[in-house]
């Protein structure tokens, strides 16, 4: 009985095995006991052993072996004013902290984020990835984060590292200038701009972040549909029988106004594409750059009829007036009509009385 109640009296070994790969701080349970002068403490590699004393932080141990005495308990010795060393118990709360790196935590933008792209204009984009973190300083951990929690877990920190990844993700894209479509080939870039950024605000806690992934950066999905149907154009070639598909597709779609809208943008878009193309625009081949558009056709002219001892000639076109005078068969007595006119009227009361400036007038009569 003396036995083990000096056994539960004086601790003499401290250590900690940990087994569950997602806790960070463990104490050390005392439930009161004390601490004896010249107790083991073993500090494994991935740890660290973190002392408070009457709430305040005191000895931080590394990995190793240490026998706890006023030689390496500097901090210890001040507080507890043992200016001539010390052989009785004391009592300190241990921590122990994981220094591991802590592997595989997720990171995701929970809404869009807008950005100005510079050829699509504003866009909103979505990302998600991994990283890796770990604590870089215990003691500043300590303080900053765990407090007095007896078991401390990744969860409990990752939701506000994934809120700094998320502001400082936003930030860097916003100010990068890389178009959307070149972003999956700079995530490696991207990456390290964004891990330069969080590095100073999770240094605040004590943390580090070792490892730092962009996995995938995503547009919304009605733009990556119209993505799409603009690469189906460049791979099929011929925007008739494209912009006939887009208008039977929408022609054929069942369901409600936002759908018919959709359709009818479809088409506008398919419309605007082989207009570019046609015209040298952004989307048109090396061999239609700069092509002007072909002029329109001529209006076509009036067809004239002619009136003639109670008989009509004709239709005929403009261009054959000008024979009929030549033939005295056109008079500017002749009676004409063409379409616009309300009735039939001597050839030289029309606009056909300049087919008859060059020719001299009928003699007088009785000359």
């Amino acid at each position: 009985m003396v036995f083990d109640f000096l056994k539960g009296e004086f601790i003499d070994v401290i250590d900690w095995t940990d087994d569950t790969r997602d806790t960070m701080v463990w104490r050390f349970e005392r439930r009161g006991n004390a601490i004896k002068y010249g107790a083991k403490l073993t500090v494994r590699e991935g740890q660290a052993a973190v002392f408070i004393h009457e709430g305040q932080l005191a000895d931080v141990f590394g990995p190793g072996l240490y026998m706890l005495e006023t030689n390496n308990m500097p901090v210890m010795t001040t507080l507890q004013h043992w200016d001539h060393g010390f052989n009785s118990p004391f009592k300190a709360e241990v921590y122990f902290v994981s220094t591991t790196r802590f592997n595989d935590q997720k990171w995701g933008t929970k809404n869009p984020i807008m950005c100005r792209d510079p050829e699509f204009g504003p866009v909103r984009i979505r990302a998600f990835g991994t990283y890796a973190l770990r604590v870089g300083d215990p003691a500043k951990f300590m303080k900053e984060i765990v407090g007095t929690d007896g078991e401390f877990t990744a969860d409990e920190v990752s939701n506000q590292v994934r809120n700094i990844i998320v502001q400082e993700f936003s930030r860097v894209i916003a100010g990068a200038g890389i178009p959307v479509l070149d972003m999956a080939a700079n995530t490696a870039d991207l990456g390290r701009l964004v891990t330069g950024a969080i590095a100073p605000l999770v240094d605040a806690y004590g943390l580090t972040l070792p490892e730092f992934y962009i996995e995938n950066i995503s547009l919304p999905e009605e733009v990556e549909k119209a993505l799409d149907k603009r690469t189906s154009v460049g791979i099929a070639g011929d925007l008739n029988k494209y912009m006939q598909f887009s208008a039977a597709e929408a022609m054929g779609k069942p369901g409600s106004a936002g759908d018919a809208m959709t359709a009818g943008m479809g088409a506008a878009m398919g419309m605007a594409m082989a207009q570019n193309m046609t015209q040298g625009g952004p989307w048109g081949g090396a061999g239609s750059a700069g092509a002007a558009p072909p002029p329109p056709p001529p209006p076509a002219g009036k067809a004239w009829h002619l009136a003639e001892n109670g008989a009509t000639k004709g239709p005929f076109a403009e261009s054959d007036l000008p024979g009929l005078v030549a033939s005295g068969a056109l008079k500017r007595t002749t009676h004409v009509w063409a379409a616009g006119m309300d009735g039939w009227k001597p050839a030289a009361e029309t606009e056909l009385a300049r087919l008859f400036a060059d020719m001299p007038p009928p003699p007088p009569p009785g000359v």
